[in-house]
């Protein structure tokens, strides 16, 4: 199993390698420049970062090459789960209570990622933008009280976005929702 972390500049970026690695995954960390055509794998991450996904600037390298080309699995997280989210017709900008720190997620859609999590536990933040709103082709997987939508996943096509850091210690259940990625990438494969 080869999942690739597309880096966009996020601050746990390594951790999200790291965390795959642990998981027992050929994992590396590739420049968001990277053709699509170089990438020979079965799953992909889109990490956080700093740039903004406002309605003027969608750039974040080739993630939308990755969108359109890539038939495997991807998973966004923070400003990768916000391009993913915009890519397909939703409202992204600033979050009217920015969420540093913990939060408590509240799961409304188990899915693919939340098997074997509890409905609430808490969650790692970092983060001034959130989805507002998403488009008619994903479903909202969980939510905090702050941050409307925290979690979804497209309706036809293997791709989840999550607002929070599943990759950093302080999130419960991180490593599940990684394991569960995981297991969402070998189906895929089959």
């Amino acid at each position: 199993m080869r999942i690739y972390v597309i880096d966009n500049g996020g601050q746990w970026t390594h951790r999200e390698w790291r965390v795959l690695k642990q998981l027992g995954v050929r994992s590396k960390i590739v420049s968001n420049d990277t053709p699509v055509e170089e990438l020979e794998v079965d799953g992909l991450v889109l990490s956080g970062g700093a740039p903004r996904i406002s309605d003027e600037d969608m750039s974040l390298g080739r993630t939308e090459e990755y969108i359109e080309r890539s038939d495997v699995p991807i998973l966004g997280i923070c400003v990768g789960a916000q391009f993913i989210a915009k890519y397909f017709g939703g409202v992204t900008g600033s979050a009217e209570n920015p969420e540093y720190g913990k939060t408590v997620l509240k799961v409304v859609e188990k899915n693919d990622l939340f098997v074997g999590t509890e409905d609430e536990f808490v969650v790692w933040e970092s983060h001034n933008d959130e989805i507002k709103e998403l488009g008619p082709d994903m479903i909202k997987l969980a939510y905090s009280d702050s941050c409307p939508i925290q979690a979804f996943k497209h309706k036809t096509k293997k791709l989840y976005g999550l607002q929070f850091h599943p990759e950093v210690d302080h999130t419960e259940y991180g490593m599940k929702i990684f394991e569960n990625f995981i297991d969402v990438c070998r189906k895929f494969k089959r």
